[in-house]
């Protein structure tokens, strides 16, 4: 392993959403559960900012709800509101919650090969102040973007992981992010991760890939699509399970071509909408606009 130290001066953090706190809440859906939420935000003088629901059935099927609410002294009031969401929602509902300081930003490790299109789109955002995260490292197979990352002030990591048996890489990349990062975004990184790593590691990690799957399925996936005469190129966002590629999608978009578009013009649209969707995707999980349920998502966006 080889270590890139970072510069001195760190990449500003985006600016923070000073005592705003998020909650969301899903299980059956059932009479009553907007109000009890609300009643405990109530107790608390917590104001209500935003607030999103969706059930898939009113008639006991699944329920979802975004709470966006500040308050003054939230630090100090959010122990005592966890325990009585808890009370509360433990009195007949079948619901589980979350509840988040947003002033907190997300610690997230960025993995990337050599393509660096989506990487350094999201360091850009960041410095910008346009994601609401922490960027903890950037971990690369190959050390091609170590000088551009270094130069937004973000430790570079470089692991090498190639042939068949990935178990040593795998070990140092826990080592780096366990008890680090809150997710792990694949920028473009171009190695499959095993399941047994996946289990170890215990937080989301979102991937970046082209939309032409499964049709074109391998190498040189914009040649076949030119050869195949496309239409539509596009890419999805989804969070990465032991099934690969198969997890559930969070974002997708897409932008038309014709038969005059060369296999280069599909290959540099297909890396703006990439840049877009996996952008959209790691802001909405940043601000907590994410539900999985089963193997599909209700994004709040």
């Amino acid at each position: 392993m080889t270590i890139t130290q970072a510069a001195p001066l760190r990449a500003p953090s985006p600016t923070p959403t000073r005592n705003q706190a998020s909650l969301i809440v899903h299980g059956r859906d059932r009479t009553g559960i907007v109000a009890a939420v609300g009643a405990v935000l109530s107790k608390h003088h917590a104001n209500i900012v935003s607030l999103d629901q969706y059930s898939d059935n009113p008639h006991g099927g699944a329920f979802f709800q975004r709470t966006v609410f500040s308050l003054d002294n939230l630090k100090v009031a959010l122990p005592q509101i966890d325990a009585d969401l808890t009370s509360q929602l433990a009195d007949g509902f079948d619901l589980e919650f979350t509840l988040r300081d947003l002033s907190v930003p997300k610690r997230v490790a960025i993995f990337a090969s050599k393509a660096e299109h989506c990487l350094l789109d999201l360091l850009w955002r960041h410095r910008r102040g346009e994601l609401p995260i922490t960027v903890a490292m950037v971990v690369s197979n190959h050390p091609d973007t170590a000088d551009e990352v270094r130069s937004f002030g973000i430790p570079f990591f470089h692991v090498p992981s190639s042939g068949p048996d990935k178990s040593a890489a795998e070990a140092e990349h826990l080592r780096l992010l366990r008890g680090n990062v809150d997710f792990v975004v694949l920028a473009r990184y171009m190695q499959i991760l095993s399941g047994d790593f996946i289990g170890k590691l215990g937080v989301p990690i979102i991937n970046i890939h082209h939309s032409f799957l499964p049709a074109f399925i391998g190498a040189g996936p914009y040649a076949k699509a030119k050869e195949r005469g496309v239409k539509l190129v596009g890419a999805t966002a989804h969070y990465v399970t032991e099934d690969l590629d198969e997890g559930p999608i969070i974002e997708q978009d897409v932008v038309r071509v014709s038969h005059a578009h060369t296999v280069a013009d599909l290959q540099r649209r297909g890396a703006d909408v990439e840049r877009d969707v996996l952008s959209r995707a790691v802001l909405w999980h940043s601000e907590d606009r994410i539900i999985r349920h089963e193997n599909h998502t209700i994004v709040f966006a």
